[in-house]
């Protein structure tokens, strides 16, 4: 099937601090070869400003949510995340998105794959990248998805209404594994680092072992050309050790620095997705570095001496504010396990209706 002339039908949501295509499995093409051409078509890809596609020319806003009914027991839909390249004709399913996720729900409700409460409602979702299941609860009164509210997420101008994130262990990990080459500390370079996958495979140094303090702006950052590269290989070689094989063409793993809060929350961070790095942090990373760290033994846990006792929820610094993860962990379980992670993240609509990708290049 052609779809250059008829379009497919897509939605556009911002999901958190990111944004993305939302498609009905039954939309898109059955076959991955042809899914994936299709989809980087419309996103625009392979072009650094994606000007002839949907896509807004970084990581964070040329992302792809599948959704469908599901069949798992546990589930009411199912949610494949794809993140198409910009200036790379890549389309990876190899990692979750705790961003695009907070869109899933309502997409799900106005597609009618899931029927609303008359105030709230719960979806269950199956995170078909690792197999686990995320409960997103959001208002919908008169039974559609209310997008209005009031509360304000860093990095995302004004307020929408709430979408709470709720994931109940990490049993279905993109590694199998919340400590995946089973030691809370490793050594990659001489740098201290703990390889942690709550959701997301990160690697957890501190800021200080690369000359850092942990609190530059994004700006200096993405400039740092040396860094890059330094980060680059660094996170190349955590990904052998957390049994990822050669991830050199991967969006995995991620590297979060830690350091010292400044700004009133618990701990400081710089992330990188993967390699240039992030103006926020996102959700799966910032729920498995938390989780890390609340480790005896990881790197970054003598960061946290000083939180409050018995408080789950973990104010986050990231170069555009705060996010809060909820963590609980049974650090004395064998191996180490989540009891619950969780956010709070809002969502909007910005369009529904047909897209049109750019035509097949002519040979």
């Amino acid at each position: 099937m052609s779809y250059d002339d008829t379009g497919v039908r897509c939605a556009m949501l911002r999901g958190g601090t990111s944004r993305g295509l939302y498609f009905e499995a039954g939309d898109l093409p059955a076959g991955r070869a042809e899914r994936d051409d299709l989809l980087l078509r419309l996103m625009g890809t392979p072009d650094p400003r994606q000007l002839d596609g949907l896509g807004g020319s970084t990581s964070l806003t040329s992302k792809v949510a599948v959704v469908s009914r599901s069949e798992h027991p546990d589930a009411d839909v199912d949610y494949l995340f794809l993140q198409v390249g910009v200036d790379s004709a890549i389309v990876s399913d190899r990692q979750n998105c705790g961003n695009i996720l907070a869109g899933v729900g309502p997409f799900a409700v106005e597609r009618g794959l899931v029927p609303a409460g008359p105030d709230r409602t719960t979806v269950r979702i199956r995170m078909v990248n690792s197999g686990s299941i995320a409960v997103a609860t959001f208002p919908t009164p008169g039974g559609r998805p209310e997008y209005r509210g009031d509360v304000a997420i860093a990095g995302v101008p004004g307020t929408a209404a709430p979408v709470v994130l709720a994931f109940t262990d990490s049993e279905g990990s993109a590694t199998g594994s919340l400590l995946p080459t089973g030691r809370v500390r490793d050594s990659i370079d001489g740098i201290d680092v703990t390889c942690v996958d709550n959701g997301m495979p990160v690697v957890v140094a501190l800021a200080g072992s690369f000359g850092l303090t942990g609190h530059e702006p994004y700006e200096q950052l993405a400039a740092d050309t040396a860094l890059l590269e330094r980060i680059d290989a660094f996170r190349v070689k955590a990904g052998v050790l957390m049994g990822l094989g050669d991830v050199s063409a991967s969006s995995v793993p991620k590297t979060t620095l830690v350091a010292v809060a400044r700004d009133g929350g618990q701990v400081c961070t710089r992330s990188f997705i993967p390699v240039r790095p992030h103006t926020a942090i996102g959700v799966f990373a910032a729920v498995s570095t938390v989780a890390g760290m609340l480790l005896p033994g990881a790197v970054g846990h003598e960061l946290t001496a000083g939180w409050p006792a018995g408080r789950t929820q973990v104010d986050v610094e990231h170069p555009s504010g705060h996010l809060l993860a909820d963590v609980v962990i049974d650090p004395d379980a064998t191996p180490p396990r989540v009891v619950r992670s969780g956010v709070v993240r809002t969502a909007r609509k910005l369009f529904d209706g047909i897209a049109f990708p750019r035509a097949v290049a002519r040979s």
